[in-house]
């Protein structure tokens, strides 16, 4: 037999065998998984029965304690707060049923990320993804501000911030089901910036679009230029406050602040305020456009709203922060 046949042989009957351990692999795997998932409709029903019966027994030291039982019952219901935070630790790694907003956008799909090294693989390739997005559209509005005056390039400047409104909602929302605790105004801004931006996408090349143009190309340079300043510095206090244990590992950075206890909060604040009355400034010319009578365009009238919702939101929640940081710094040397 020649020498070469007898090595196809060979190969042959080794690659048989690594195939046929294969098969029993997967014949294990598939085994595994169907374990694992047994396991976790039993951790959910059984979670869902807990918090049953600790809403109940929640509700019966509200009505039937009485003064001489008052601390037991105290400590009762904070070892019912201890247990609910610690059900809601569970559920983030167990399956659960998309939100409203996952369900139209994506269906029925599991979102939720089954281990911890998943989850912030997730969550830093969520933050690289803002920052690198953020820098593409800085560059952009410089371009069109600087270089370039065309309608159809402001048009793609416009899609890419649809785009990245859009895909931070739905990227957030699947943070947020395993564990991040983003919430509030932060979720409702990106809404209203997406709506916006789109808005601005739609509006059509005009005398209208010309005069509002540049002041809405040096607003979007600067927020862009203050988002990349607020991603770096946020990302820097999220890691010391997470080193300290002060911080929850699946937090992020947002456009805002998740935090009371940052220092050097004085830094970004004059930035902040500037862009958040920038806003104001651009709804109020919008709204005098409106007034106009060649104004026909129903985007300038939408446009300007959005501007003062975003105003308004942004700038209470950051005097909200603001204030309740000098709380907290006045309150510290009390407690020494």
């Amino acid at each position: 037999m020649p020498q070469g046949s007898t090595n196809i042989r060979d190969e042959w009957k080794y690659m048989d065998e690594e195939c046929k351990q294969l098969q029993e692999t997967h014949r294990i795997y598939l085994q595994k998984l169907d374990e694992i998932s047994k396991l976790q409709s039993s951790c959910s029903s059984s979670i869902f029965r807990q918090r049953r019966r600790l809403t109940e027994m929640s509700k019966k030291c509200s009505t039937e304690s009485s003064e001489k039982d008052s601390k037991n019952v105290d400590e009762i219901k904070d070892k019912i707060k201890t247990r609910l935070n610690a059900f809601s630790e569970m559920e983030a790694f167990l399956p659960k049923k998309n939100g409203l907003y996952l369900s139209l956008v994506l269906g029925n799909v599991n979102v939720t990320l089954l281990s911890k090294q998943s989850k912030f693989a997730y969550k830093d390739e969520y933050e690289k993804f803002k920052l690198c997005t953020t820098v593409i559209l800085l560059l952009l509005s410089f371009i069109c501000y600087f270089f370039v005056s065309y309608r159809f390039v402001d048009a793609i400047l416009n899609f890419l911030l649809v785009w990245y409104y859009c895909t931070l909602t739905i990227r957030e929302s699947i943070l947020t089901s395993n564990g991040s605790r983003i919430k509030g105004w932060w979720v409702f801004h990106h809404y209203v910036s997406a709506y916006l931006s789109g808005v601005m996408l739609t509006w059509p090349d005009g005398n209208l679009y010309k005069i509002f143009r540049n002041q809405f190309l040096a607003y979007s340079l600067y927020q862009s230029f203050v988002q990349c300043l607020q991603c770096y510095y946020q990302s820097g206090c999220l890691y010391r406050l997470r080193t300290l244990g002060e911080r929850h590992n699946m937090d992020l950075t947002v456009e805002g602040f998740q935090s009371w206890m940052w220092k050097g909060l004085t830094f970004l604040l004059p930035f902040l305020f500037f862009g958040h009355f920038w806003q104001l400034f651009n709804g109020l010319s919008l709204f005098r456009m409106a007034q106009l009578p060649d104004c026909k365009e129903w985007q300038v009238l939408m446009c300007g709203l959005c501007f003062l919702i975003l105003f308004m939101g942004n700038f209470f929640t950051t005097l909200a922060v603001f204030r309740q940081k000098l709380k907290s710094r006045n309150q510290r040397p009390k407690s020494l």
